[in-house]
């Protein structure tokens, strides 16, 4: 009993720690600095920049050379923090544990804030300026470079108030945030959603993290089990739940009207000079094709053998014994095969990055955050921490979808000036998952068999269902909950749940069954204390499919319009740059687009099974 014992705690594996690392599988942050000492001395260089503001103060109307020293130095101290605060929390991802690069980072907060306060006045000063003389400051030809950045700066000039009430507004934002604080207090750490077994036999925790891998059992009474499970504890608390969101659609709600917007909504698009009518063309657009997701969850259960379909039983493939390997050299291969619609030049950096330049962080250590990400800078490479497991091939197409993202970021950063780099998410998303439509394309036409290619193809379409169709019913839920607080209509656990009932109904249709605990489900998503958001995740791969066809379908003029929205940066508005790479989203047609192929693949899987 003894040996056996011993022989089993011999095979169990533990992960590495971080400085057992091989360092072929590490990233090598040396573009940014080569070692702490080199961070240090130019993080002492950063701390004094704070006593630079305090010069330029109430010179910003005098003249365009004094306004141009300004802003060119409040861009070398904010360029300066970018390069400092990547590395600092690069470090951190590291090894979660490691004090040091805690107290590096906290350190390096401490000063940034400071450095926020400094400059604080810049943006109120300039609004102060008289609508003349600000115009002639523009259009002096010293200050062509950062023209854009003033125009964007003065469009918040008539939702901008007073200084007393700037700084009343200011002093709130602790307290603004309480709600969103109190949801991520109960959610991630007080509520506790017990144990559970899965089909192995072996006692797991169920928690928010770990509720997905029990959704993907293939045992239906195992998902069954979590489903019920989790909700429990929501039950228990759903009055609580629906007085923080509540709390939080009344923040958005307070502040839109406190600053003369007409909705909150409108607050929210006004950043990325969106209109609202992109976002209830989505709305609408999805609408119009639900019922092919209907057919697709009435496939699902056919072909899953179910008497009935529940959500539970969304989220496992219908196809669930198709198993791929590869190592992160096949990976990249894969990927790079995938990727030669977008050119040599392309190819050849993201290769480089991948393999010898070491943009990425490959492989799970003791302590190291979790997840997948892509960090972009404008002074060094754009970093790619992964996970990577050689046997989920969900693996494969992260590394796919992080990789755009740092391409994005690679191009932009050589194309454009710091202030104009740093894209927005409103196109961040269209990179990302422009390339995990290529690398879906590539597996489909090389798949070995029908069943590799129909697990492909339930793939695709569970993505467009999770990214399109989901993130849609999250933002009309927003739509109206906001809509029914700027009325005078109460928000409370039992409005919240009508009104998410009945968005369940509609967009999963007559045929699905809706558990009664599923309309709590509004009450446990966090993107809905950072209100009109989800909405770029839908619109992001619209444009990505419509993308991606144009390119594969096209020439060199429509692979060149889509590198020169990688190298836009935010140099326009994010509708104009997508405009001029070959998609309008002002118009319903790229939703359209994607919806309508969503419905092919439908046809394709059902011919396949």
């Amino acid at each position: 009993m003894a040996t056996t014992a011993k022989a089993a705690k011999k095979s169990v594996k533990k992960l590495l720690t971080r400085d057992e690392v091989a360092t072929d599988d590490t990233w090598d942050l040396s573009s940014l600095y080569p070692d702490d000492q080199a961070w240090e001395k130019d993080f002492k260089k950063l701390a004094k920049k704070e006593e630079g503001f305090d010069k330029f103060r109430g010179t910003l109307a005098t003249g365009a050379k004094e306004l141009l020293a300004c802003l060119k130095f409040d861009t070398e101290v904010d360029r300066l923090g970018e390069k400092l605060g990547i590395y600092a929390f690069l470090k951190t991802t590291e090894d979660q544990a490691n004090d040091e690069n805690q107290r590096r980072m906290a350190r390096f907060q401490a000063v940034a804030s400071k450095l926020g306060q400094a400059a604080s006045y810049i943006a109120p000063e300039i609004q102060a300026i008289p609508a003349k003389r600000l115009q002639e400051l523009m259009d002096d030809p010293v200050l062509k470079g950062y023209r854009l950045v003033l125009e964007r700066m003065t469009r918040y000039k008539k939702y901008t108030l007073g200084k007393k009430e700037e700084r009343i507004l200011a002093m709130q934002s602790e307290m603004a945030g309480a709600a969103g604080k109190a949801f991520r207090q109960l959610l991630d750490a007080d509520m506790k959603f017990g144990t559970l077994k899965n089909e192995h036999g072996e006692e797991h925790e169920l928690t928010n993290s770990t509720l997905m891998e029990f959704l993907l059992s293939p045992e239906r009474k195992i998902r069954k089990k979590a489903f019920e499970q989790y909700y429990q504890q929501f039950e228990g608390h759903e009055n609580t739940l629906a007085a923080t969101l509540s709390g939080s659609i009344q923040k958005d709600v307070y502040y839109a009207k406190v600053r003369g917007y007409e909705s909150a909504r409108g607050q929210a698009l006004y950043a990325d000079n969106i209109p609202e009518s992109v976002y209830d063309n989505l709305i609408d657009s999805v609408h119009h094709h639900l019922p092919a997701v209907h057919r697709y969850f009435e496939l699902r259960r056919r072909k899953m053998k179910l008497k009935d379909i529940h959500h539970y039983d969304t989220y496992v493939p219908i196809l669930n014994n198709i198993k791929k390997k590869h190592t992160w050299d096949e990976a990249v291969e894969l990927i790079m095969n995938a990727m030669i619609p977008l050119g040599p030049e392309y190819c050849d950096v993201l290769k480089d990055g991948l393999t010898k330049a070491r943009w990425c962080d490959r492989y799970p250590n003791a302590g190291k955050q979790s997840g997948a990400f892509s960090c972009g800078s404008f002074d060094a490479a754009p970093f790619i921490l992964m996970n990577y497991k050689k046997d989920v091939l969900d693996d494969v197409f992260t590394l796919a979808h992080e990789a755009g993202h740092s391409m994005h970021s690679y191009y932009s950063s050589k194309s454009q000036p710091y202030q104009y780099y740093n894209y927005v998410i409103f196109v961040a998303e269209v990179a990302s998952t422009f390339n995990e439509q290529l690398l879906s394309q590539h597996l489909q036409e090389n798949a070995e068999n029908d069943l590799e290619r129909a697990y492909l193809i339930n793939r695709d379409i569970d993505a467009i269902r999770g990214t399109i169709i989901r993130q849609t019913m999250f933002a009309e839920f927003e739509k109206i909950t906001h809509a029914m607080c700027e009325a005078g209509e109460p928000l409370t656990s039992k409005s919240f749940q009508e009104v998410y009932h009945g968005l369940l109904e509609r967009y999963f249709g007559p045929e699905f069954v809706i558990d009664p605990q599923l309309k709590l489900e509004c009450l446990r998503i966090p993107h809905f204390y950072r209100a009109f958001y989800v909405y770029k995740y839908a619109t992001g791969l619209s444009a990505a499919i419509a993308l991606s066809m144009r390119v594969l379908n096209g020439g060199k003029k429509e692979l060149d319009d889509y590198l020169s929205f990688l190298k836009g940066g935010c140099s326009k508005y994010p509708l104009d740059l997508l405009r001029d790479a070959g998609v309008d989203m002002e118009s319903p047609k790229p939703v359209d687009m994607a919806l309508s192929h969503f419905d092919s693949l439908v046809d394709q899987l059902n011919d396949l099974l």
